[in-house]
C-alpha cells in the first residue's frame, strides 16, 4: 500500500489484475451476444415473414450476405439464402441463426421469384401429383391432425407447408418424409400419425 501527496492507492497482485481483465472480456462478450440476439428474440411468424425476399443479412464478426430466402428454421432461427447464377446455376448458403444480427428487406420480389424458390427442391413424388391431388391430400392430412389434438396451420404459396406448432414443416406430397423438425420427439410423434393416416386412407 503506498501514500503519496495524501492519496491511498493500493499496488494489486497480479492474479487481481488478471481477473478483472477477465471481467472485462466477459461482458464485452456478453454485449456481442445481446446484440446478435435482436433477431432470434423474434417468432417463427416474423421469420416467416421473410420468406420468398431479398435480404441482406449482417452476421457476426461483421460478415454480410445477400440473397432471396428460401426458409427459415422455426426453431433455431436457422436461414437459407438462395443466390441466381448467371450461368443458370445457383448457390445455396445457411447462416445459423445465433450468428445474425440483422436482417433488412432488399427487394420483395413477386410471383416469378417465389414460383422459381418454391419448385427449386421439388421432389419427383411432389411432380407425380396434380394440383388438385396435392390440395385434397393437405386438406385430408389436416383434418386428420387436428382430429389427434395437433395444432396445424399452413403458410407459403400453392402448394401451401402445413406447419405444426411453428415447429415442424410438412411440404407437399405431406407425407412422412416430407416432415423437417429439429424437435426430434415430435418430429417422430407427427411421421407416426402421418404413417397411420395413409394406412387407414388405403
Amino acid at each position: 500500500m503506498l501514500v503519496s501527496g495524501g492519496l491511498l492507492s493500493t499496488v494489486l497482485p497480479q492474479s487481481v489484475v488478471a481477473e478483472s481483465q477477465c471481467c472485462k472480456e466477459f461482458f464485452n462478450r456478453s454485449s456481442q451476444v445481446a446484440i446478435m440476439s435482436e433477431w432470434m428474440k423474434k417468432g417463427p411468424l416474423e421469420w416467416q415473414d421473410y420468406i420468398y425476399k431479398e435480404v441482406r443479412v449482417t452476421a457476426c464478426e461483421k460478415n454480410e450476405y445477400k440473397g432471396w430466402v428460401l426458409t427459415t428454421d422455426p426453431v433455431s432461427a436457422n436461414i437459407v439464402l438462395v443466390n441466381f447464377l448467371e450461368d443458370g446455376s445457383m448457390s445455396v448458403t445457411g447462416i445459423m441463426g445465433h450468428a445474425v444480427q440483422t436482417v433488412e428487406t432488399v427487394n420483395e420480389g413477386d410471383h416469378r421469384v417465389r414460383e422459381k424458390l418454391m419448385h427449386l427442391f421439388t421432389s419427383g413424388d411432389c411432380k407425380a401429383y396434380s394440383p388438385e391431388d396435392l390440395e385434397e391430400r393437405k386438406n385430408s392430412l389436416k383434418k386428420w391432425l387436428e382430429k389427434n389434438h395437433i395444432p396445424i396451420t399452413e403458410q407459403g404459396d400453392s402448394p401451401r407447408t402445413l406447419c405444426v406448432a411453428g415447429v415442424l414443416t410438412i411440404d407437399p406430397p405431406y407425407g412422412p418424409e416430407n416432415c423437417s423438425s429439429s424437435n426430434e420427439i415430435i418430429l417422430s410423434r407427427v411421421q407416426d400419425l402421418i404413417e397411420g393416416h395413409l394406412t387407414a386412407s388405403q
